[in-house]
C-alpha cells in the first residue's frame, strides 16, 4: 500500500487490478468462478466492490490471473487487510444502512469520505449532501409509496451523516465542492415556505463563505448536461467515479469515458451557468419572497 493511500483507495485498487488481469488474460467473470470454485455472483461482486476479497482468496486468484510478482501481490495483500478493516468499522457498512441503503448510494458515501473533489448537478432537488434534516424529511416523505419507513429513516439519517463527515473538509480546504443546479431547483417549496426558507439560507451561507462555489442553470440558458439524471463526480487518488441518479433509481459508474463524458458537460454548463455572486443573490431574492409571503416573482440573472 502506497504511503498515504486510504482503505477506500487501496480497495479499488485491489479490485481494479483483479478486473485488469483477468482480461489481459482474456477470461470471463465465469471462467474465474470455474476455476476458484466460487459461484458467478462472488466474482462479479468483488469486481463491483460490493464486498472486499480475502487475502486467503486473493493469492490464489492472482495465482489464476498470472500475477506472479513478489511484490505487487504483497502490496495487494497488505492493501486487502486495511481495506476490509476499514469496512468493517463505516457507519455505512453496519446492517441498519446495508439494508436500507442501495449499493450505489453506500459506495457514494465511502467515495465522498475520501474525494479531494465533489462535483454535483442537481435538475430537481437540492443535492444530498448539502439537505438540510428539514428539507430531508420532506422529501423522503413524498416517497412513503415507495419506500419503507425504516429505509425513509435510515436515508434520512445517512444524508445528515454525509454532511456532516463532508462539509467541515469542505471549509477547510481537504475537498473542494462544486455544485451546479437547474433554476428549477432554487423555486421547488420542499416542506413548504419555511423548511424551504431554511435550506436555501444555509445553501447562501454556504456559498457566500466558501465552502461550496455554486452556481444555477438558469431556465433560458440552453444547456442539457444530462439527460433527466443529477449526477456526481468524486476526483480521488485513484481517479474519478461517476454516481448518477434517476428518480428512486441510482448507479455508480467507473467507466473513464462515461466520467470523462460527464466532467466535460460539467465544466462547460458551468463556465456557461449564472456565476456565484449572481446565484447567490437569486436565493437571497427567493429567500425574502417565501418570507414576506409574496407572490412569486421571478429575478433577473444577468449571465
Amino acid at each position: 500500500m502506497a504511503e498515504g493511500d486510504s482503505p477506500t483507495v487501496a480497495r479499488r485498487r485491489v479490485r481494479l487490478v483483479l478486473r485488469e488481469w483477468r482480461e489481459r488474460a482474456d477470461f470471463t467473470q465465469l471462467h474465474v468462478a470455474e476455476e476458484m470454485e466460487w459461484s458467478l455472483s462472488k466474482v462479479i461482486r468483488i469486481e463491483n466492490g460490493d464486498v472486499s476479497i480475502s487475502p486467503n482468496d486473493l493469492r490464489p486468484l492472482l495465482s489464476l490471473l498470472g500475477v506472479r510478482d513478489r511484490d505487487q501481490v504483497n502490496s495487494l495483500v497488505a492493501d486487502t487487510r486495511i481495506a476490509r478493516i476499514q469496512r468493517r468499522q463505516a457507519w455505512y457498512q453496519t446492517p441498519a444502512f446495508r439494508e436500507n441503503l442501495t449499493d450505489a448510494t453506500r459506495k457514494l458515501v465511502e467515495y465522498e469520505n475520501e474525494s479531494s473533489e465533489l462535483r454535483s448537478y442537481s435538475i430537481y432537488y437540492v443535492p444530498g449532501h448539502l439537505q438540510t434534516p428539514g428539507y430531508a424529511s420532506a422529501l423522503m416523505s413524498r416517497f412513503v409509496d415507495e419506500l419503507s419507513a425504516e429505509q425513509i429513516s435510515r436515508r434520512i439519517e445517512a444524508r445528515r451523516l454525509r454532511r456532516e463527515a463532508l462539509l467541515p473538509r469542505a471549509a477547510s480546504g481537504q475537498a473542494e465542492i462544486q455544485v451546479m443546479v437547474d433554476e428549477s431547483v432554487l423555486l421547488r417549496t420542499i416542506g413548504g415556505p419555511e423548511v424551504f426558507a431554511e435550506q436555501l439560507g444555509d445553501l447562501a451561507g454556504l456559498a457566500a463563505n466558501g465552502t461550496i462555489r455554486m452556481r444555477m442553470v438558469p431556465f433560458r440558458l440552453d444547456a442539457a448536461v444530462t439527460n433527466n439524471a443529477s449526477f456526481d463526480l468524486l476526483a480521488f487518488g485513484e481517479g474519478e467515479v461517476l454516481y448518477r441518479e434517476t428518480g428512486l433509481g441510482d448507479e455508480m459508474i467507473e467507466d473513464r469515458e462515461a466520467t470523462a463524458k460527464h466532467r466535460a458537460r460539467f465544466d462547460k454548463v458551468w463556465h456557461e451557468a449564472a456565476d456565484e455572486e449572481d446565484t447567490i443573490a437569486f436565493i437571497r431574492h427567493e429567500i425574502a419572497i417565501l418570507e414576506n409571503g409574496e407572490q412569486h416573482r421571478f429575478p433577473r440573472v444577468h449571465r
